[in-house]
């Protein structure tokens, strides 16, 4: 398996257990708001009930985020060769490794740092179509491109 397969597998992996998460939160919300229920009533009530609402809301946002990630990742072929630099490119310059796919957290895969970026991030809007040996400027740092996987 390829360091790209490898960082797209744990990617898809780290993906997955976000979703698990936010799920199981989300279950979890919704079964303490269903319990509460029963026994309560008041303003107290109220707003015990409106707060694992808006809780249950940033979840499901959360969790619709994650689903898009995952989504956009799984379209992503890995054994595709890449000339220019584009959506599912691992590309290693002389600052940094980045795979361009979603703003995801770093991973650290054979001692090597790869960190996840959007295709919309002022960085990957560098990158896109460009190719080895190409330079360039961002926030006063200079980056040579010097793979493209």
């Amino acid at each position: 398996m390829t360091l790209k397969q490898q960082i797209h597998t744990q990617y898809l992996q780290i993906l997955q257990d976000r979703i698990d998460v936010f799920q199981d939160m989300i279950t979890d919300l919704a079964e303490d708001a269903s319990n509460d229920a029963k026994g309560s009533a008041g303003d107290k009530h109220e707003t015990a009930l409106s707060m694992m609402h808006l809780e249950q809301e940033k979840l499901s946002t959360k969790l619709r985020e994650a689903i898009q990630y995952k989504a956009i990742l799984e379209k992503i072929d890995t054994s595709q060769k890449h000339k220019n630099i584009g959506l599912g490119s691992l590309v290693k310059t002389n600052q940094l490794t980045v795979f361009v796919s979603c703003a995801l957290p770093k991973l650290t895969l054979n001692d090597q740092v790869v960190f996840g970026i959007s295709p919309n991030s002022p960085l990957a809007e560098k990158l896109i179509g460009q190719s080895v040996a190409h330079q360039f400027d961002l926030n006063g740092t200079l980056y040579q491109i010097l793979e493209v996987h």
